[in-house]
């Protein structure tokens, strides 16, 4: 196949760039380049002869089009999207602007190349979400995240998230247009930009800062380890069943001071100093809108397409850490970057 990726400079997009052009296929990356992209992220493939980059921003519908009609991709991946939600919270008009905008710019350039080309048999427009969408979840263990579950976003991220979820499905309904829809639980792993939970405990551990805990720490998440992610990403654009959605969930709930804890146990270990890393925890003033606990219900992708986790937090989280630990000349320039390594998200 022929993939175009938008976003594929990202976290959850470089790791599917990665995995794509392991198995055999084609990939056109489609990446603005903005603060959370890094060119690192895909120089193992860049000189790879089935690899392609196209610097552009999908709220440009002109250069879009363009691209389409130059590379004639089979498949589309769309996973560009502002996606930190303490960000969304200080400035909510690039979440919608990229999120949204740009998504229904996506979805008309995918519509007017798949309609020139007679209605390409094999084009299938796959749109990646976020379990956000649907709200906060009680604490019954029993009570998760379906593919049916009502959309309930709490925060300026989440519901931008939630109106491009439903610009796919509406292109798909109204015009035809082939799509399946993935909502994924909250990724991590190599690559992660130093703005996100895991990377910022683990490089304010190392520096001998504080661990800020949001709240009491007692938030929970379903944590997915990002190549498990892109492995069921490529399985669902594959099998997936058009105008269908799929959840993809990790099986590893653990509230955030649990996963703190986790990963200073870690760093003890592997990079021991005196006293505990956990030692540096701080209690900080949570975020407005913070959803309680999130927890996906995989049974679908399970059932259907036969896909399960493969990657237990565990062990997730040590390969984690080793890769920061052995990886400092690509994060240590990320530092100076926009945003990070201050708190954002106050209100």
């Amino acid at each position: 196949m022929k993939i175009l990726v938008t976003g594929g400079a990202g976290f959850i997009g470089s790791a599917v760039v990665r995995l794509a052009i392991a198995r055999g296929h084609e990939v056109v990356n489609l990446d603005a380049m903005t603060y959370a992209a890094c060119a690192e992220n895909v120089a193992m493939v860049a000189d790879h002869p089935g690899y392609a980059f196209e610097q552009a921003d999908i709220r440009d519908p002109v250069t879009l089009q363009r691209i389409f009609a130059a590379h004639r991709p089979d498949k589309v991946m769309h996973l560009a999207a502002e996606s930190h939600v303490d960000r969304s919270i200080d400035g909510p008009g690039a979440f919608i602007e990229t999120n949204v905008t740009g998504t229904y710019n996506m979805l008309q350039a995918a519509r007017i190349y798949w309609e020139a080309a007679e209605r390409h048999a094999g084009f299938l427009f796959h749109h990646i979400s976020t379990d956000e969408v649907f709200g906060s979840l009680p604490a019954d263990p029993d009570v998760k995240f379906t593919e049916t579950t009502p959309y309930d976003p709490r925060s300026p991220y989440s519901a931008s998230k939630a109106s491009s979820d439903h610009l796919v499905r509406a292109w798909h309904e109204t015009y035809g247009l082939p799509i399946v829809l993935t909502n994924c639980s909250n990724n991590y792993g190599p690559f992660h930009f130093p703005e996100k939970l895991i990377p910022v405990v683990i490089l304010n551990a190392l520096a001998g800062k504080e661990i800020p805990i949001y709240g009491t720490g007692d938030n929970i998440r379903d944590w997915l380890f990002v190549e498990d992610h892109a492995d069921a990403l490529l399985l669902v654009l594959e099998k997936g069943v058009i105008g269908r959605s799929y959840n993809i969930g990790g099986e590893n709930e653990r509230s955030n001071l649990e996963l703190v804890q986790t990963l200073c146990a870690i760093l003890d270990r592997l990079r021991p100093k005196a006293g505990s890393y956990a030692d540096q925890i701080t209690f900080v003033t949570d975020r407005p809108g913070h959803d309680a606990r999130y927890a996906i219900d995989p049974t679908r992708i399970r059932e259907e397409l036969g896909w399960r986790p493969s990657v237990t937090v565990e062990e997730g989280l040590e390969r984690t850490v080793q890769w920061y630990l052995d990886n400092e000349d690509w994060w240590r320039p990320l530092q100076a970057r926009d945003g990070v390594g201050k708190r954002l998200g106050t209100g």
